[in-house]
């Protein structure tokens, strides 16, 4: 019987698609006595317009209400239903209640513009502390709850008007500070067979496209402008969701670009699993491609393949802080450029960072292994790290055709790790800088990698390899030296 890992290996490929059987369904048919063609006229369409149910379209009236109105007839109509949002028209909303069995169609240059008011949002999931921004209990501008059958498509935008939001600019952080509101541009709840497409988002003030507890989900071709300045503008976030598919997307963010996650909510949601992000190109001033810090749940059969990661203070993260379980995981043919950014931001600048460390004194960290990266190449200011505690060990990892080159491109302090979001360790670490870092781990291959380094590499700079408090490692066809002719050796194992 071929392992789990090997089933990963070969058939996550088609994970994401094969799970969206609603969408990419096949009748089997027979072809020895075929029958003639039988042509099936399409389903009418029944369009309703926001401007008929009384959206004004000026950009300065809230439309709220009208957009609401159609959308309720839209999902009372038994048959095929559009809500038309034309284009030629900026629509003021705050929060709109998506529902199940519609295309909410924003068509050709129609803009949603975000209320900057407080009162024209309602307020998020059941259960959730009022003042925590991240639970969504402050709402978002598109919110849906138990829709089956959504649709978000069209070539229209939404803008987010994040600088409106915030109070300051700290220019030594590089970084807008926060006031006390700003929604989520979306937050779609436990919703079945959802499609989201074409469609841009920018300058979110917050969390991009939060996908909570949703199963059967089709991400295609969504551009995330959002602004790099701005902290915690995720751009998309499939969270405690299964069976989705992102690919196509173009995505600029200043915090994690693709983010799976479990975040700790009052209701339990289930694990994250099947998910195949491929074929997006990112920037962002996080993590271009991540799971974690939220990890409450189990997260498993993931694979992010074919992506462009053009800037980050992370290449790829996987950072485990709590009780959930990580494995099964496949990152492959993937380029990245990761760098230091002002402190306030996460990442320093490591090219890969797999971190299992507990999030508090009393955290039950869960397990992260069989984890797999193939083919995947980049420029970095810091270490591919591998990286368990005491309490949780990282076990069963290959690096297959990894190739670093290291080289400091920007004036922060160098020397370091980060560690955050952590209270028994060190949040920022200080540490050399290897090519490949690798702690409290087990069974751990390093397989056709290859460390190069930039001209006049720092004092930090160190080892091709270093290994502490590590079993089993593997190391096979290995390119590249030291930094320093006076270390005399590529690899170091303590």
């Amino acid at each position: 019987m071929p392992s789990r890992r090997k089933v990963l290996k070969t058939g996550a490929a088609f994970a994401g698609a094969a799970a969206l059987s609603p969408l990419h369904s096949f009748a089997s048919q027979s072809t020895a006595h075929p029958l003639p063609a039988v042509r099936k006229a399409a389903p009418q369409i029944k369009i309703f317009d926001v401007l008929k149910y009384g959206a004004a379209g000026d950009g300065k009236t809230l439309d709220s209400a009208a957009f609401q109105r159609a959308i309720n007839e839209a999902a009372a109509y038994s048959g095929n239903a559009q809500v038309l949002v034309r284009g030629g028209h900026k629509y003021l909303i705050g929060t709109i209640e998506l529902k199940g069995s519609i295309d909410f169609h924003l068509a050709d240059d129609a803009q949603l513009l975000i209320s900057t008011q407080r009162e024209d949002y309602r307020g998020g999931l059941p259960g959730s502390q009022s003042g925590d921004t991240m639970s969504a209990a402050l709402g978002a501008v598109l919110m849906a709850n138990g829709a089956h059958g959504l649709k978000i498509t069209g070539t229209g935008n939404i803008q987010g008007r994040a600088k409106e939001f915030m109070t300051r600019y700290d220019d030594v952080g590089g970084i807008w500070m926060p006031g006390p509101f700003r929604p989520k541009m979306f937050v779609l709840t436990g919703c079945k067979d959802l499609q989201v497409r074409d469609i841009t988002f920018a300058e979110a003030p917050n969390w991009g496209l939060h996908l909570l507890g949703c199963d059967g989900v089709l991400v295609d071709n969504v551009k995330v402008r959002n602004l790099l300045d701005v902290p915690n503008c995720d751009g998309i976030d499939p969270d405690h969701s299964r069976n989705v598919e992102i690919r196509n997307c173009n995505i600029a963010c200043g915090d994690d670009g693709v983010v799976i996650k479990c975040s700790r909510q009052p209701i339990d949601y289930g694990e994250a699993a099947n998910i195949h992000v491929h074929d997006c190109i990112i920037e962002t001033q996080d993590a271009g491609l991540k799971i974690g810090t939220e990890t409450t749940s189990d997260i498993h059969d993931i694979l992010f393949e074919r992506c462009q990661i053009k800037t980050s203070s992370r290449g790829l993260c996987i950072q485990l802080r709590d009780e959930g379980n990580i494995h099964d995981i496949l990152f492959r043919d993937i380029t990245f450029t990761s760098r230091f950014y002002g402190d306030p931001w996460w990442g320093r600048g490591e090219a890969i960072s797999f971190t299992a460390i507990p999030r508090t004194a009393t955290t039950k960290v869960g397990s992260l292994h069989n984890i797999t990266v193939q083919n995947v190449t980049g420029h970095a200011e810091n270490s591919v790290r591998v990286c368990g505690s005491e309490i949780s060990r990282v076990h069963d990892v290959t690096l297959d055709r990894v190739s670093v080159t290291l080289a400091r491109t920007t004036k922060f302090p160098g020397g370091l790790f980060d560690n955050r979001p952590t209270v028994p360790a060190n949040g920022i670490q200080p540490h050399d800088t290897p090519g490949f870092s690798i702690e409290h781990a087990d069974k751990v291959t390093l397989r056709n990698c290859k460390v190069a380094w930039g001209a006049n590499p720092p004092d930090a700079f160190s080892y091709a390899v270093e290994a502490v408090d590590t079993t089993g490692l593997k190391i096979e066809a290995l390119t590249g030296t030291a930094a320093h002719t006076s270390l005399g050796k590529a690899v170091s194992i303590a």
